[in-house]
């Protein structure tokens, strides 16, 4: 729960209530609106810290690209070609279509 409260502040609450039905999170609203505002950049910061890599770390175990790039991609102030998520992909063990920006949706 920490970690979603800090991921999403404080329009995320928990309300527990003896007789509520389950709901399957992934039709709700919340997470809705949610996906729609994860980015390339998102899921790179999101895949790279769940592997324990700083930016640096991560930028090295690529063959050397700088750590500014790396916060660059993350911010969406530099995009992420093909080859690159390719590499993003195989080195973090993601899904290539998460460091790909989707077009036309």
């Amino acid at each position: 729960m920490d970690v979603l409260k800090e991921e999403y502040g404080t329009d995320l609450s928990l309300v527990e209530v003896d007789g509520d039905e389950l709901v399957d999170v992934f039709e709700t609203h919340w997470h809705k609106g949610v996906k729609e505002k994860m980015t390339p950049g998102t899921y790179l910061r999101i895949y790279r810290e769940n592997k324990g890599l700083t930016q640096l770390q991560l930028g090295d175990a690529l063959g050397g690209i700088p750590r500014q790039h790396i916060s660059n991609m993350e911010r969406g102030q530099r995009s992420i070609s093909l080859k690159m998520a390719r590499k993003l992909s195989l080195l973090l063990g993601a899904p290539i279509e998460k460091f790909i920006e989707a077009h036309g949706e």
